[in-house]
């Protein structure tokens, strides 16, 4: 993918980086606007058109809101990770815009770990900064980033990445320090952080690859500095085990959901049902189109839209044998009376925190014999996976509970080459044809949330108070599977709860959306037939 057309009026310098635009953070302020698509503007730029578009214009009082409510979790947030890390300098970027089509860019998400520790989401800035400077009790957490441009200053008019004439208005420096309860400043003052990257500096290097390149090059420089000369300033330059170890750390800080974070899933899970109840409703009209599938992407998204940011991860609309290829998001199929559909979805808010709940429903209303059959297994697996999480076990038993449920029955139906106990052993595993995927996972700011933590704490970890994940069995016979009986064939069937582990047990967070195939048959007939 090309780089996005350059001018020498950019103002930020511009390269292409993994198919990303990654912009320089600190790049010199201009006086000339940036042209990106030169040789097509016709932005006016006489002095007379710039002394009239910056004049006239009505006061606009500064209002400094109050800190909104997750100020005060990411402060517990940042404290936690200034006890891991005494003495270092840490850089956390928000990440910038990625290019999506030469001047066109996909909608900005900052980092997870950026959101985590500010509380800053959807209405975050790109470009932005936090570090975290250390001092003698912890550390000083100050964001930088690029506030509004001036009426009097050709970016207020003619900048179509920060210009309020084409994205609207921008928080200032002060209005964002209150809304975060942070120091902020503005991100050319980032120059004097990168300035003074020593040994002690650490980055998130999957954040933002402008900083993590000025970060390294002043590490090169710093052991060019050093060489030989035996100090423990000393360091190699290719050796990231540090910054590996805060990625990682920052990971494993989300294993456990603070009061805030189980709050914003919860209204996540209530999006997202009330997503599925529209989808369902809509079905007259998704089962007349050729394409009825994306008819059931678009509503879903229209729900997501409304109640929060967006969706949390492409939403899979399968309808009859495309429910048997597990991340179906081509979505271009039509919905037929007869089959099942399997959605899988779920609702970001605005804080970045998502739900992902799979149903699989019966189009016309009602599930075949062997529709339910393989459905109420699948429940059945997914039953049985819930009702062994307490705190105390460890993670991986959630999936093989699930398994044994899968092997008992697909053995019981005359599909397996051995018994079922056989096929649960490491060496064999037969039934994992008909389900290849894992049962659970966890759940937050990212949908594969955690992604980076260590096995031992992951896989192998102890469940705690506070973990949310999925528990997400399935049962998938392709439609040219000659192992099973011609009436499974083209039929796919995956039920995905949220889990929320409490002191003493478990709560599934998407227990109110239909899950037995009695009330599945219920919901799809009231909702399709009013």
């Amino acid at each position: 993918m090309s780089s996005q057309p350059t001018t020498p009026e950019t103002v930020v310098a511009e390269t292409v980086v993994a198919e990303t635009v990654v912009a320089e953070p600190v790049a010199a302020e201009s006086d000339e606007a940036p042209r990106a698509t030169q040789n097509r503007s016709t932005t006016p730029g006489s002095d007379a058109f710039r002394e009239y578009i910056g004049s006239g214009w009505a006061e606009r009082p500064e209002v400094v809101p109050a800190p909104r409510r997750q100020a005060q979790y990411a402060a517990a947030r940042r404290s936690r990770v200034s006890e891991l890390f005494p003495g270092k300098r840490l850089i956390i970027p928000a990440g910038r815009l990625a290019q999506r089509s030469n001047d066109t860019d996909y909608p900005f998400r900052a980092h997870s770990a950026f959101a985590y520790l500010t509380g800053w989401g959807s209405d975050s800035e790109p470009g932005s900064v936090l570090v975290m400077e250390p001092t003698a009790s912890g550390h000083e957490a100050t964001l930088y980033f690029r506030e509004r441009a001036g009426r009097d200053s050709d970016e207020f008019y003619a900048n179509p990445e920060i210009g309020e004439f084409w994205i609207g208005p921008r928080p200032s420096l002060a209005q964002v320090a209150g809304d975060l309860a942070l120091e902020t400043r503005g991100i050319a003052e980032v120059r004097s952080v990168l300035d003074a990257v020593d040994g002690d500096t650490l980055v998130l290097r999957e954040a933002d690859r402008g900083i993590t390149d000025e970060v390294d090059a002043a590490r090169l420089l710093l052991d060019a500095g050093t060489a030989g000369t035996g100090t423990d300033a000393e360091l190699d330059p290719e050796d990231h085990a540090d910054d590996d170890r805060l990625a990682r750390d920052l990971s494993e800080l989300r294993l456990v959901k603070d009061d805030d974070e189980i709050a914003e899933l919860r209204a996540a899970v209530a999006a997202t049902a009330r997503g599925f109840d529209d989808v369902i409703a809509d079905l007259p009209r998704i089962t007349a189109h050729p394409r009825g599938e994306r008819l059931v992407e678009g509503v879903f998204y229209g729900r997501a839209r409304a109640d929060g940011n967006a969706v949390g991860y492409d939403t899979i609309a399968a309808s009859g044998p495309h429910a048997c290829i597990l991340h179906w998001t081509r979505n271009d199929g039509p919905v037929v009376p007869g089959d099942l559909i399997l959605l899988d979805a779920g609702v970001e808010l605005d804080s970045y925190y998502t739900a992902d709940i799979t149903r699989t429903f019966p189009i016309d209303g009602t599930f075949t014999e062997t529709q339910r059959l393989i459905y109420e297994t699948v429940r059945e697996a997914a039953d049985a996976a819930f009702a062994i999480v307490r705190p105390g076990i460890r993670f991986r038993e959630i999936h093989a509970t699930a398994m044994a449920v899968i092997a008992r029955r697909t053995a019981e139906w005359g599909l397996l080459p051995v018994s079922a106990e056989e096929a649960l052993e490491p060496e064999n595993q037969q039934h994992r044809r008909y389900m290849v995927h894992g049962t659970s996972h966890h759940l937050g700011l990212d949908v594969h949330d955690c992604a980076q933590a260590r096995r031992e704490l992951y896989l192998d970890g102890v469940l705690q108070p506070g973990m949310v994940f999925t528990i997400e069995p399935g049962l998938y016979f392709q439609p040219d599977d000659l192992t099973v009986p011609e009436r499974f064939r083209g039929i796919g069937v995956r039920i995905e709860d949220n889990i929320l582990v409490t002191d003493d047990g478990a709560e599934n967070l998407s227990a109110g959306i239909p899950r037995t195939a009695d009330d599945v048959e219920a919901w799809v007939r009231r909702l399709s037939q009013r």
